[in-house]
């Protein structure tokens, strides 16, 4: 049977791995697919909790998140699309010319 804790270490193993890929990754694309595991391993720690505590509120919040997360990633992807137009490189470290 699976416990709190087995959802708790998935959840910690997620987080690890997207902030790794935040910190580690140059492409904005990877850096994108970290952030969305570490919304991931958030949302699989509420829901572990809204479970085993037997409350909806927790469930609520994961829907609002993963909302939210679907509208981050499509506006970030059209954002990623208008850099990759005009310099044509998604590499972080030299899109640092994006001041007004």
């Amino acid at each position: 049977m699976l416990t709190l804790n087995h959802f708790l270490i998935l959840s910690l193993a997620l987080f690890s791995v997207g902030v790794a890929g935040v910190l580690i990754r140059r492409n904005i694309i990877i850096v994108l697919m970290s952030l969305e595991l570490i919304f991931n391993s958030v949302n699989i720690s509420l829901a572990a909790f809204s479970y085993y505590l037997q409350s909806l509120n927790g469930t609520v919040f994961v829907i609002f998140n993963i909302t939210v997360s679907a509208a981050e990633v499509a506006i970030g992807i059209a954002i990623l699309v208008l850099v990759y137009r005009q310099r044509r490189n998604v590499y972080v470290d030299e899109l640092n010319g994006m001041k007004g």
